[in-house]
């Protein structure tokens, strides 16, 4: 396996295996993985010939009030996943090796942005499509694989691709779990153990959901305020949104009809967990 700090070295590996007819394909990281990120790595190892994971901790997308310096990083083990897992290269970049001094130029997305993390989080998407347009750019993969448990940024990097002509397949992989339901997270590291005990309410109100929407329930206040209440009885628990929006652009309704997204972000002292559940 092959590690690589910059783009000018990522490009001629890339290069050599496209002349060989190889395909590429790409899993986007901020580091520290975990099993979620490995069944990414695994499944891109499965369906394309080179696998390439990037592992860097985008500055762009953290707000003025997230703690970037505190973000976990751990590249030794990062690097001995993506090895077990499969992976042929990795890019691990430098903040100024992806963002030089003289960068001014931003990709950027209104609509599906506003709502959901984009409506708390000011300026995140901008730099989550800053820096996945970028890496598209650099390593020109035939796919590249995202968890569903971002299904925001899923939905974000899909209507970026479509809008601006990438040629590559997007591919949305399942949501990996602990064996209580939490969804696994780098942040989970932060939890106290009070907050992790009490952390596995997102998922029990979301199974709720899903109970309740295949018993014929489709009134989304009914649903949405029994959400409420249950994750309201853990007194560790900050509510930041229970929201249900379509599975298009994102946009809040109050009726199932047709596809939609019910999605949870919940705070734990200073630990932010985001949740959902897809119904099609």
């Amino acid at each position: 396996m092959n590690i690589a700090e910059t783009i000018k070295e990522t490009r001629r590996i890339v290069k050599e295996w496209k002349m060989q007819g190889l395909t590429v394909g790409l899993v986007p990281t901020m580091g520290f993985l975990h099993e979620g990120h490995e069944s990414l790595i695994r499944r891109c190892a499965a369906e394309n010939d080179k696998t390439v994971v990037s592992v860097f901790v985008n500055p762009m997308q953290f707000g003025k009030n997230e703690d970037l310096e505190g973000y976990p990083r751990d590249f030794r083990r990062d690097s001995r996943i993506c090895q077990e897992a499969g992976a042929h290269l990795i890019f691990h970049p430098c903040p100024e090796e992806m963002y030089p001094p003289d960068f001014f130029t931003y990709m950027d997305m209104d609509t599906i942005t506003e709502g959901l993390c984009g409506g708390n989080r000011p300026g995140h998407f901008r730099g989550v499509c800053t820096v996945v347009g970028k890496l598209f750019h650099i390593v020109s993969p035939d796919r590249a694989y995202f968890g569903q448990k971002d299904a925001q940024q899923l939905s974000v990097i899909k209507k970026m691709v479509r809008d601006l002509d990438f040629d590559l397949e997007i591919v949305g992989c399942p949501t990996v779990r602990e064996a209580d339901g939490l969804a696994k997270s780098s942040r989970n590291t932060y939890l106290s153990e009070a907050e992790r005990q009490q952390a596995t309410v997102i998922h029990r109100s979301l199974r709720y959901a899903e109970e309740a929407i295949a018993a014929g329930e489709r009134d989304v206040k009914t649903i949405r305020e029994e959400m409420i209440r249950m994750i309201s009885q853990q007194p560790l628990a900050d509510i930041d949104y229970v929201e249900f929006v379509d599975w298009g652009l994102l946009q809040p309704i109050e009726k199932l009809e047709k596809p939609a997204l019910v999605a949870v972000a919940v705070r734990f002292g200073d630990t932010r967990l985001i949740d959902n559940y897809l119904w099609e």
